[in-house]
């Protein structure tokens, strides 16, 4: 994990301010899902100190809410206007966007998908994310291993984003099952595996309110579940919520992604087994750099080695370390974390 975390590191860090000396008065534009959840608040930031580093003007826009399409696409439309040079992107609605996506790139402005691939990929001109299919894939395989051989009697909890099945959460809904073991069926879509260990879906928002009621709705279908699967950390601390209220929280397995500081701090504290961090301010600010030779000289972004996407890295942060399985601790995590 330590090769694998400093060859990243290594290949991310090769930037040098030379390269973006003509980058003055370029405008770019960050659009988020929303402007309140620490996830896309760090990116914010991280696309603002980069942007101010290189003399550029970064204009940022949000959904009112996680799946506001209507929103994020008047954005687009707005930075068409406004002579942008490029867009950094976390679609709500993956497939739906891609129209605007494509007048935006018609008009001449590189769009860059952050965090969450546009269906198909290649709408956007690159993607700079989490491998949110490893991400899934190290909770799953940390679950299993830690529930060793009674994984094969879980009853297993899966609190999803949202009825819309952006790309980012079925990857890593997807993902968590590989690692589990169980078979996925049609790997572009959640809820279609016939595995009895899946209690169900429910989807969340991806916030605090939406993992309690989503946990609350599959506990009233099987109150014994015992392993919950989570889109993100907000998710997460809903469910515990939902599991406390009935006296369940010290027997059920959370396992969760995202990394953020509060989610990390619940690991420590016991809310959350393990969690996958991925690093929100690297993609944004990756973003922007790129953005930047793309107005100098039309350079456009290339994907990592092997990948169809730019991989700006993941690693499983707990304190209870599964074999076979590798991860960082919690105080690591904490060294790393956002929000």
């Amino acid at each position: 994990m330590n090769k694998l975390l400093a060859g990243t590191a290594i290949a991310l860090a090769a930037t040098t301010g030379a390269a973006f000396a003509e980058s003055h008065s370029v405008t770019a534009c960050l659009i988020t899902k929303t402007d309140t959840n620490p996830f896309f608040v760090k990116m914010k930031e991280g696309a603002q100190a980069k942007a101010d580093e290189l003399g550029m003007t970064l204009k940022s826009f949000a959904g009112k809410i996680d799946g506001d399409h209507e929103t994020q696409v008047a954005a687009i439309e707005t930075c068409i206007l406004d002579g942008a040079k490029g867009i950094l992107l976390t679609a709500s609605d993956t497939s739906s966007i891609v129209s605007a996506v494509q007048q935006a790139r018609d008009a001449g402005l590189v769009v860059i998908a952050l965090d969450t691939p546009l269906s198909p990929i290649d709408a956007a001109d690159m993607t700079f994310a989490t491998d949110n299919f490893l991400a899934g894939e190290l909770i799953g395989k940390w679950a299993a291993a830690t529930l060793g051989d009674e994984a094969a009697n879980a009853k297993i909890a899966m609190l999803d984003l949202g009825v819309s099945q952006p790309t980012v959460g079925v990857l890593r809904d997807q993902g968590f099952m590989t690692g589990f073991g169980i078979d996925i069926k049609d790997p572009g879509k959640w809820g279609d595996e016939d595995d009895p260990r899946i209690v169900g879906h429910d989807v969340t928002a991806g916030n605090e309110e939406g993992g309690r009621r989503a946990m609350e709705n599959l506990l009233a279908t099987d109150p014994e579940i015992n392993v919950v699967y989570t889109i993100n950390e907000p998710a997460a601390a809903g469910a515990y919520e939902a599991l406390k209220a009935i006296g369940r929280e010290g027997d059920v397995l959370v396992v969760s992604v995202d990394g953020g500081c509060p989610g990390v701090q619940n690991v420590a504290d016991g809310v959350i087994g393990a969690t996958s961090q991925q690093y929100p301010l690297l993609m944004a600010s990756k973003g922007i750099e790129a953005i930047a030779a793309f107005a100098k000289d039309g350079t456009l972004p290339s994907a990592t080695d092997g990948k169809d996407f730019f991989d700006t890295g993941v690693a499983l942060v707990t304190d209870q370390p599964a074999e076979g399985v590798d991860s960082i601790s919690v105080k690591e995590g904490m060294e790393l974390c956002w929000g």
